[in-house]
């Protein structure tokens, strides 16, 4: 009997052990919501890049590489309301992304639209690269997710000053934000 009860334990011990395993391989780590946008150029211009949105605790880092800019000159940089680029010049995308109704302002306030951030900085060669932290934004599902929203950057640098969108001029790309 003692062994009988050995042999079971142990078969029971190995089922256990194999269950463990299977689920330690198939569950994947607490890995931050992210978001990526693919620029494409709009008609008649040259820019477009990557950006990435990563969702760290109750901000995202908006990580962006940008080409084909002016160079040495600032661009608007804006997450707008519809991720829709069929336009051909971006007008699809609307307005700047604004879920609390608030107005159009420089991206370190709390009078913003949720969507403004801060304008790109090319260098001589037009390449632009950002790294920035933003607090009124989401990747995860909510009222502030910018998941399916539009991405754009302007031919003229965002002054963070005039209403509704901070006199930053044509589109010179666009993209829809999607989930990954």
């Amino acid at each position: 009997m003692d062994t009988r009860r050995m042999m079971k334990a142990g078969w029971m011990l190995a089922i256990l052990s194999a269950v463990t395993l299977v689920a330690c391989k198939t569950t994947p780590p607490d890995e931050p919501a992210k978001a990526t946008a693919a620029l494409k150029p709009t008609k008649g211009n040259k820019t477009y890049g990557e950006v990435t949105f990563e969702q760290v605790g109750n901000k995202v880092r908006v990580i962006a590489q940008v080409v084909g800019l002016k160079p040495n000159q600032e661009h608007g940089f804006h997450v707008h309301e519809a991720g829709d680029c069929s336009s051909g010049d971006g007008m699809s995308a609307k307005g700047h992304f604004n879920p609390r109704g608030k107005p159009h302002g420089h991206y370190g306030t709390m009078e913003r639209h949720a969507g403004d951030m801060p304008n790109l900085k090319a260098d001589a060669k037009g390449r632009a690269h950002l790294n920035v932290e933003l607090d009124t934004i989401t990747v995860t599902p909510g009222p502030n997710s910018v998941i399916g929203r539009g991405l754009i950057v302007h031919a003229q640098p965002d002054d963070y000053k005039s209403q509704p969108v901070g006199n930053a001029g044509a589109r010179l790309a666009c993209a829809v934000i999607q989930a990954g």
